[in-house]
This record gives structure tokens, sequence and C-alpha cells, in this order.
């Protein structure tokens, strides 16, 4: 028996085993001793995983995969769970113990999967998997790149973002229309930021919804003082900046709203 790959849930099988083993090898297990598999499919990925020194849990929402799983690969370091990644909690699962997350992700979630990994990062000190390959290259853009975005800044802020290799399209069943790229992410030592995050996560998305205006129009329907206007920041693009300079920047603009309002 095998699993039907289902358009709705973005399913597409990998069925090339030496790609299947070096996704499973970009975990350094540095940190933790847990691994969360998310969409192990048909367990090509899975098969890999069971061989290291963790405990695997393999999340999906196909209840038909969550079957083949269990039919295929008894192992006691296997954990198989019927269960949404966006909507499930670490915690529910490891306690307040440390995971890495893997897996071929549905390419319809890969991001929200993502910005999910980095509201759960105290207990994620790692990330790793394969991506559509323009999304994962998004993710490691550095500035003044055209692909820089919110997902460049907001997982940069807390990760280290090293794109590894590139997938082809023949190694899928079905396979997709496009390439496919595979990502580390190394959540970095001090990971907790000396500005206010909401702050920053609202100053980086409404930078970058208009990403052609410089900043000082971009961010108008933040208050800003005219005073604070007149700094040089202002005057560049948000993919002109650094993630160090958006640090910078919400830090004055939380300094700004204080005296203004004083």
């Amino acid at each position: 028996m095998s699993v039907r790959a289902k358009k709705h849930l973005g399913q597409h099988f990998l069925k090339d085993e030496n790609i299947a083993q070096k996704i499973a090898n970009t975990l350094t297990l540095k940190g933790y001793k847990n691994v969360l598999e998310i969409g192990p499919g048909m367990g090509v990925l899975t098969k890999y995983l069971i061989d290291k020194p963790v405990e695997i849990v393999a999340m999906d929402l196909d209840s038909e995969s969550i079957t083949y799983l269990i039919d295929n690969y008894p192992n006691e370091n296997l954990q198989i769970l019927e269960a949404d990644f966006l909507k499930s909690d670490g915690t529910d699962i490891f306690g307040d113990e440390p995971y890495a997350i893997t897996g071929n992700f549905p390419y319809n979630i890969s991001t929200q999967i993502v910005f999910k990994a980095i509201e759960n990062r105290d207990q994620v000190p790692e990330f790793t998997g394969m991506f559509q390959k323009e999304v994962a290259q998004r993710i490691c853009a550095k500035e003044g790149n055209k692909t820089y975005g919110i997902l460049s800044v907001l997982t940069q802020a807390f990760y280290d973002a090293e794109y590894l290799f590139t997938v082809k399209p023949g190694v899928f069943n079905p396979p997709p229309k496009v390439d496919s790229g595979v990502l580390r992410l190394i959540r970095k030592k001090d990971y907790e930021l000396p500005c206010d995050e909401q702050l920053l996560f609202k100053v980086v998305k409404t930078g970058f919804q208009q990403r052609r205006k410089t900043l000082r129009n971009s961010l108008k329907s933040l208050n800003i003082s005219d005073k604070l206007k007149e700094d040089s920041i202002f005057g560049q693009r948000p993919e002109q900046l650094s993630v160090a300079q958006f640090i910078s920047l919400t830090q004055k603009i939380a300094t700004d709203a204080v005296s203004t309002h004083n």
C-alpha cells in the first residue's frame, strides 16, 4: 500500500533516498534530544531520522499517512501523531524540553511553519528542512537583496540562517512545478532582543508593506515625531536595513513615543 498525495494538503512525496538522507543529516543534534518531523508522508525522511540518537515525533494531518507510518515504521524511538502543527503547542508533546524541527514541508503552509517555530523559539534551538526554493532563499536572504523581506528579518532576528542545497522537481511524486531548497536555522546564542519584540514585528511588517517607499513614508501610520523623521535611517528603504538596524530603528521609535507623550 502507498499513500496518495493530496493536493489540498500540498503533498509532494520525496522518493530520492540520497536526498532524504542528506536532509536527515542537516540536523547537528546539539543541545536537544527530541526532533519533530512535520509532514512525514510515507516516511522517506523518517527512516533516516530514527537511526539517530534522538527521540522522533512524526506529525501529520493526513490519516492515510499516519496509518502507513504505523504499519511500516514500528520503532521505540518514534512516536506518530495525527495533528496539525500550526494548532499544536510544543509543550503538549515535549513538556518544556527543547526540540528541533525538520521535514519536507507542505509548500502551502511552509511560511506559517517558520513563524510558528519563531513563536516557540524558547524551545526550538534548531530548524532544518525543505521548502519551495524561492521561500528558502527568502528566509536566508541578506539586506540589499530583492528577496529580502519580512520573513528574512524576523527569522534572522533570532536564528542564523543558511541555505544548504537545491532539490530538483523530478525526485518527488507528483513533481512540483518549481525547485526546492533545503536550509538550516540555528538559534542565536543571545536571542533575547534589546527592543520591544511586538514593536519590531510591527515596524518590519509595516515597512515592507510598501517596500519601494522610504521608511519616512511607509512608517507614517506609526505617528513618529518630525524630529525623529530627520534621522538619516528614515531616508532608506526597508530592504536596505540589516536586522541590527531594524532593532536600532525599533529602539528609536520606542524612545520617541515615550518622549512625545511626556
